[in-house]
């Protein structure tokens, strides 16, 4: 089924993904004026701006689902023919998208190029049906009896494919939570890396505004590793911090987490722990790799590290920038004294507190 000619339907596709929204782009324009946004709101800022004919939103995206999105653009331009598509086969979502958004039709990830195209080229039939008006009633049967026969076909297609996309789904899942877990390791270490502890981090802040609990932040630097990069190259180098993430991971605790944020820095979150209680896990850590082993080729390899953490009590609040500054203060406080040193800032009492 092909859209008249003589009018050519926009389009706006709406999609957090933005490879998704380069690939429906390049396969739709042709067909249609392609718009896309890669939030909601900018989706209502264009539909606020002008005219839309067709909508094609994904149902998971930040702030707010396809089906409000729907419902926003059913209430604000009620003209545009509403369609929505989904990763997750899940009945509830296709009911509240036909009940509240009264969407055209939903669409399951990852579709198909014939199926999209069938589907869009309906809905765009239907527009161009309705801005016909009255006067082409014949024409509009014909054309819905198609429609109806091109949804009852869908609607087998997508019954006698339902095990199919489920097992489909499951290996995208998996494959999913496989790249997302390599986008936050790091690959030489394989701790989480900074993106995955500023995650970490933020989520015990927020933990902490529903169950209060004192929290530190560590950050752990490598003395003199310039000095130990030239002497071993970055072969040694490497070794020695994959040594050390070794040497981090059997001296924090169960409920800590420790990653590498970058170079030879390294960062400890330490839920519910005072300042004693981070005292005990710095010093711990840095007696662990004095009189740890680390060798290259070998040769032994001497290695110490200077710790900065910033702490904050139960009853005291703060966000993770703070935390992350006066860690960093404290961390440069060590290197300026001499290394191999821990010292702590407790954000609780300004002027804070320090402890060498």
């Amino acid at each position: 089924m092909t859209q008249p000619a003589r009018y050519r339907c926009s389009l706006l596709v709406v999609d957090d993904e933005p490879y998704i929204l380069t690939a429906l782009a390049s396969f739709l324009h042709g067909d249609y004026e392609v718009l896309t946004a890669d939030s909601v709101e900018t989706a209502q800022r264009i539909l606020r701006d002008r005219e839309i004919d067709l909508i094609l939103t994904d149902q998971k995206m930040p702030h707010m689902s396809g089906v409000q999105l729907l419902e926003w653009v059913k209430e604000h331009s009620p003209r545009t023919v509403r369609l929505m598509m989904t990763g997750f086969a899940e009945l509830d979502e296709a009911v509240d998208a036909i009940n509240k958004g009264q969407v055209f039709r939903y669409l399951f990830k990852p579709w198909k190029s014939e199926e999209l195209r069938e589907v869009l080229n309906g809905a765009a039939h239907t527009f161009i049906l309705e801005r016909a008006n009255k006067g082409l009633l014949k024409e509009t049967q014909e054309l819905n009896d198609r429609l109806r026969q091109v949804n009852a076909e869908l609607e087998q297609r997508v019954e006698e494919r339902t095990k199919e996309l489920q097992e489909a789904y499951q290996e995208l899942e998996q494959k999913n939570k496989m790249l997302e877990k390599l986008a936050l390791t790091d690959p030489l270490t394989n701790l989480p890396n900074r993106r995955a502890m500023d995650r970490l981090a933020e989520r015990e802040l927020r933990r902490r505004d529903r169950f209060p609990g004192p929290l530190g932040i560590l950050l752990i630097d490598v003395d003199h590793f310039k000095t130990i990069n030239e002497r071993y190259l970055l072969p040694g180098g490497d070794k020695v911090l994959i040594d050390l993430a070794r040497v981090l991971n059997v001296s924090i605790r169960a409920v800590d987490f420790v990653g590498r944020i970058g170079g030879e820095e390294f960062m400890v979150v330490a839920p519910q722990t005072d300042m004693d209680g981070v005292m005990t896990l710095a010093e711990r850590i840095r007696m662990a790799v004095e009189l740890g082993e680390f060798s290259y080729k070998g040769e032994v390899i001497a290695v110490q590290v200077s710790i900065g953490a910033a702490i904050i009590d139960a009853d005291k609040e703060t966000d993770y920038d703070s935390l992350k500054h006066w860690a960093s203060a404290a961390l440069a406080e060590a290197k300026r004294t001499g290394r191999n040193r821990c010292v702590y800032y407790s954000l609780s009492q300004p002027p804070f507190e320090q402890a060498g």
